[in-house]
């Protein structure tokens, strides 16, 4: 069933008109944490909008990942959004972090839609200046920053993402979203803990010193 409180905020300001074609053709969709939704090279049948959890969008590169950008409650994937220009074939990789839902727009009716209700294109082209923000940060992350800089990004970028903390994640998780070896990321996570930053416990990762992460 579809959810109509979502519909309503990211899709109110199209009218009834489209609501109804909304209606008729979009699909709802829960998936489970860690199940991989899109891989590289293969057809994007569908246009997702995520209501609830969080999924990771990423490159692989000799093995190890290279994330572009994670989508969030309220957002879409500009990377499936564009590739219905050119021949639907995903050139990323997409992978549900946590259980989560999200509203799913066939993308033969997508290309319908972007004509009969051009207000649309306002939706992508707000999606499209946060990711380049996120790709660009991504890019000043990796070139100006260490990576004892660039794992404690990291971790208070999962914590703001899940509003978990302390946070589960693992070093090898860290190490495959940096584009490094989990040894390098245990020898950094134990620089940065002697240093007072964080805490690792069973619980998960706790950021001792973080004026913009609340713990629940």
């Amino acid at each position: 069933m579809i959810n109509h409180s979502f519909v309503l905020s990211k899709f109110g300001f199209l009218g009834s008109d489209f609501s109804a074609e909304l209606e008729k053709h979009a699909v709802m969709a829960n998936i489970k944490a860690k199940t991989e939704i899109i891989r590289e090279g293969q057809k994007n049948k569908y246009i997702p909008f995520l209501i609830k959890g969080s999924v990771k969008v990423f490159t692989l590169n000799d093995g190890r990942e290279l994330i572009y950008y994670f989508v969030k409650p309220n957002d879409s994937c500009l990377m499936t959004f564009s590739s219905i220009f050119t021949d639907y074939v995903s050139r990323v990789y997409a992978i549900a972090e946590e259980d989560s839902e999200a509203l799913l727009i066939p993308v033969s009716v997508m290309h319908d839609w972007l004509i009969r209700f051009p207000e649309i294109n306002k939706l992508f082209y707000r999606e499209y200046d946060r990711r380049f923000s996120e790709v660009m940060n991504m890019v000043n992350d990796a070139v100006f920053h260490r990576l004892d800089k660039r794992v404690l990004n990291h971790i208070r970028q999962q914590i703001s993402l899940t509003g978990k903390h302390p946070i589960k994640i693992t070093h090898r998780e860290i190490a495959n979203s940096l584009g490094t070896s989990r040894e390098v990321v245990s020898r950094v996570l134990k620089k940065i803990e002697s240093d007072g930053e964080i805490l690792q416990t069973k619980e998960g990762i706790k950021v001792i010193v973080n004026e913009n992460v609340r713990p629940v």
